[in-house]
């Protein structure tokens, strides 16, 4: 716990209790990849450093405490920038928000596929036992030994693609959806 608490000392408190996440840019353009330089820098997604620090800081602060999102510019800038940069970091948060909602149902289906064809492999194996009877040939066993086994692998990959991936894809989603509602705010040195 003390060295949990190492890392909430880095960050500033505003008057509500919220943690601030600063960013420090020389122009708003700054904040936007630079993948197609002659689009207009509000079309381009966030640039990859800027989500990764937002998305790495809100991995450290508390998850009930609400974030703001401070931006720190050299000089004052019109407000319609502001406002597309609060706009950009919204959406940007609720499409990956979104994509992980979409990743998280389809693991999910493919953990009900798995967990399907290991109960229809396992009634082929029960049936399979059946019908060799009881002095089975060698290759029976084998076959109906192999039927169990793959039942069981494919019954073990669903429960456990569910008990061990879900969470984090969970996680996810509820990081992006704290940052999508964090306030953006500005200020500039002069």
């Amino acid at each position: 716990m003390a060295n949990h608490k190492s890392y909430l000392g880095r960050y500033e408190r505003d008057a509500q209790g919220r943690y601030i996440i600063d960013v420090a840019a020389q122009r708003p353009e700054a904040l936007y990849d630079d993948f197609d330089r002659y689009a207009d820098y509000l079309r381009r997604d966030l640039d990859q450093d800027l989500t990764d620090y937002l998305t790495s800081c809100a991995r450290e602060l508390p998850r009930q405490t609400p974030l703001v999102i401070r931006f720190t510019f050299p000089e004052e800038q019109a407000e319609e920038k502001y406002a597309r940069i609060r706009r950009s970091i919204g959406t940007f948060f609720q499409y990956m928000a979104e994509l992980e909602r979409e990743t998280t149902a389809e693991m999910l289906r493919k953990a009900g596929l798995l967990f399907a064809v290991g109960v229809a492999i396992m009634f082929l194996a029960v049936w399979v036992r059946q019908w060799i009877g009881e002095s089975p040939s060698v290759v029976g066993e084998v076959f109906a030994e192999g039927l169990t086994v793959a039942a069981w692998v494919s019954l073990w990959e669903g429960v456990a693609l569910v008990l061990l991936e879900w969470r984090p894809h969970r996680t996810r989603v509820r990081r992006y959806e704290r940052l999508e509602a964090a306030e953006v705010q500005f200020r500039s040195k002069a």
